[in-house]
């Protein structure tokens, strides 16, 4: 990212699509329903610190290439950015699993708009990237997992609750939650 980045003169825009959307955690003034096309959400992260550890991987959300996907834009004042950068690499790139990188997200509305939103994109050469796993696979990791920031099944669960909200369904989330609420630890993947 270019050094100057951090203290343009503009506002910033932040597009969240996991906890983002309902814990973003920095102030803004305007929050946005939005998309991205060319990246898709996909539970594709193994987690080592916020709802996981190293030896108990858990598994969250990533932007993965392909595909498209509905999230949240925010605008952040510019006498703010360089705080709003600082609180994002500290709580996104504790591995560096993630690509802070900046692509456009078009915000809903008519007409609709399109602004640069810097977002959070999965490294896949990361260690940490899981890339498509069976539900089986997903059910272990997410019941098992409990890191810094809490539960990772509280995690999916937030998440699939703030999409819900927005009227949005994430089918794979969906269905992982549904398993979730079901006879928790004895289920079968």
């Amino acid at each position: 990212m270019d050094p100057h980045f951090d203290h343009a003169p503009e506002d910033l825009w932040v597009f969240g699509y996991g906890s983002l959307i309902w814990r973003p955690g920095f102030h803004h003034i305007e929050r946005v329903p939005a998309r991205m096309v060319g990246l898709h959400r996909s539970l594709c992260v193994y987690s080592f610190v916020h709802r996981g550890t190293p030896e108990r991987p858990g598994l969250v959300l990533g932007l993965d290439h392909g595909g498209a996907c509905r999230g949240i834009a925010y605008r952040v004042p510019a006498k703010q950015r360089a705080a709003t950068l600082d609180y994002l690499r500290a709580r996104e790139q504790v591995t560096k699993v993630y690509r802070e990188t900046v692509r456009t997200a078009w915000l809903a509305g008519k007409p609709e708009r399109r602004v640069d939103a810097v977002c959070y994109v999965v490294d896949r050469s990361h260690p940490q990237y899981a890339g498509r796993l069976t539900l089986a696979e997903q059910l272990h990791l997410v019941r098992q997992g409990h890191g810094q920031s809490g539960a990772d099944r509280d995690y999916v669960l937030d998440t699939v609750t703030a999409l819900e909200t927005l009227g949005w369904r994430d089918a794979d989330l969906h269905r992982l939650a549904e398993r979730l609420k079901g006879a928790h630890d004895g289920a079968a993947g």
